[in-house]
């Protein structure tokens, strides 16, 4: 069966190229840039890639929040990118979403059994994709 959240209009080559650009910056740690960046594209996307692109932005802005000690905001964050990634299969757009969302759901167990968070950005998730 086809999930519904896949049919419709995808993003064009120039929308894709500025996705990859907001993965690169969340891998970088760069969370703000990335949520300006994936921002931009999700304010004149329509169809599947909208709530994909609202998923990432809200994991972008969960971390942000845990990255200034806004534990709550971190969480209500993370769980609202978990939420909305959770209506896509495995894969979208070539982004590995199995392995995202099982890190995105480490992390937030984490928050929410009030263990201390540390580490450096490579310790984050990462937005990868096979494209």
């Amino acid at each position: 069966m086809v999930n519904s959240r896949t049919e419709g209009p995808m993003p064009d080559p120039n929308e894709m190229r500025e996705i990859l650009k907001g993965a690169d910056e969340f891998n970088a740690g760069k969370l703000f840039e990335c949520h300006d960046t994936l921002e931009e594209v999700w304010r004149g996307t329509r169809g599947p890639a909208r709530d994909f692109l609202q998923g990432l932005i809200h994991i972008a802005v969960g971390f942000y929040h845990l990255s200034n000690g806004n534990l709550t905001g971190g969480e209500s964050q993370l769980d609202k990118g978990l939420k909305r990634l959770s209506e896509y299969g495995d894969s979208f757009l070539g982004m590995d979403l199995r392995t995202l969302r099982r890190e995105i759901q480490s992390w937030l167990d984490k928050v929410r059994r009030g263990e201390k968070l540390q580490g450096t950005v490579a310790d984050l998730p990462k937005y990868r994709f096979d494209i």
